[in-house]
């Protein structure tokens, strides 16, 4: 993917160094149920790639002897892993903070009709991509039938307690740009889906992440075959706030892929860029992480542009 987008290659974002590491985030595979046109990780139906269960012990065994505090799990649908359930009940085991970045329509589908009732009993965070709140546009950027799911699936969730006040169930929704612009204030914003969806809907919800869409893998590939690339990667540039340097999520995160293999954030996860350097490191293989350089091209503009982005989004 890096070969077909030049303008990552040479790089002059500041560099920019690690803190203690605090987050695991895991993707556990490409699959997914659905093929949204913003997802970065390109996942889909037709993908195979699923880490294994030795892997996810591996995974298990890195928390085991470092101080981790939150597993945030990924994909593709991660809830499409197989081993899903087993990481989910092991990390509740170690009193760890799960995060499920959910696409909602898994939860109505076949096999998966008691998963919202599974993340509710082992109290598991949901971060859920909801990309607007009007149908026409989610269904233009996830699917056809794609928000009338969504919609369905928030309101089970709230029906079991999720986002509820005074609830320990945490749900987060995800706003993404349809296209090559930066998000609007994410507050304002909350303001405005959670007005729509209780008036509509009926639907609650903690807080909502407005998260910058970076130029690679599927939404890269749409820039470049629309001649937006070299537009978007300027407009990120033009609105670098060299504040976000200290505050972006590389600095105390680490991505894993579904074959245990590490890296900086999950964004160089799919441009195959390794850890801090240019050897390809495997978890068993981690040490002490702090201070060490973080690997960082054009594309990392897109964390540090206007109020800044991250899995928790805006960071300004």
């Amino acid at each position: 993917m890096l070969d077909s987008l030049p303008y990552l290659k040479n790089s002059d974002f500041p560099a920019i160094s690690r803190n203690k590491l605090e987050i695991l985030q895991v993707n556990l595979g490409y699959l997914c149920n659905l093929s949204c046109t913003h997802c970065h990780v390109n996942a889909g139906p037709k993908r195979t790639e699923l880490m294994d269960k030795a892997t996810i012990d591996e995974v298990l065994n890195f928390i085991d002897h470092h101080a981790v505090h939150t597993l945030d799990l990924t994909g593709g649908a991660p809830e499409m892993n197989p081993h899903f359930r087993y990481l989910v009940q092991e990390a509740s085991n170690r009193n760890l903070k799960v995060i499920d970045r959910c696409n909602l329509v898994i939860l109505l589908e076949p096999g998966y009709e008691d998963l919202a009732e599974f993340l509710a009993e082992h109290k598991v965070e949901i971060v859920a991509s909801l990309p607007c709140y009007l149908k026409d546009n989610v269904d233009k950027q996830r699917g056809k039938g794609t928000f009338n799911a969504s919609i369905a699936a928030l309101q089970k969730l709230n029906a079991l307690g999720y986002g509820q006040d005074n609830s320990e169930l945490i749900l987060n929704l995800v706003f993404n740009p349809q296209g090559p612009t930066l998000p609007p204030a994410q507050q304002a914003l909350e303001l405005d889906y959670k007005k729509h969806l209780q008036e509509h809907f009926g639907i609650v919800f903690n807080h909502l992440f407005a998260i910058t869409n970076l130029p690679v893998q599927r939404f890269g590939s749409v820039l470049l075959s629309t001649g937006q690339f070299d537009h978007y990667l300027s407009l990120l540039k033009d609105n670098f706030h060299a504040p976000n340097l200290d505050r972006l999520m590389c600095k105390n995160t680490l991505s894993v892929d579904w074959q245990g293999f590490v890296y900086d954030c999950d964004f160089n996860q799919m441009l195959k860029l390794p850890l801090g350097t240019d050897k390809k490191t495997h978890i068993s293989q981690v040490t002490e992480l702090t201070g060490k350089a973080i690997h960082t091209l054009q594309h990392c503009y897109g964390c540090t542009a206007g109020q800044g982005s991250s899995c928790t989004g805006v960071i300004s």
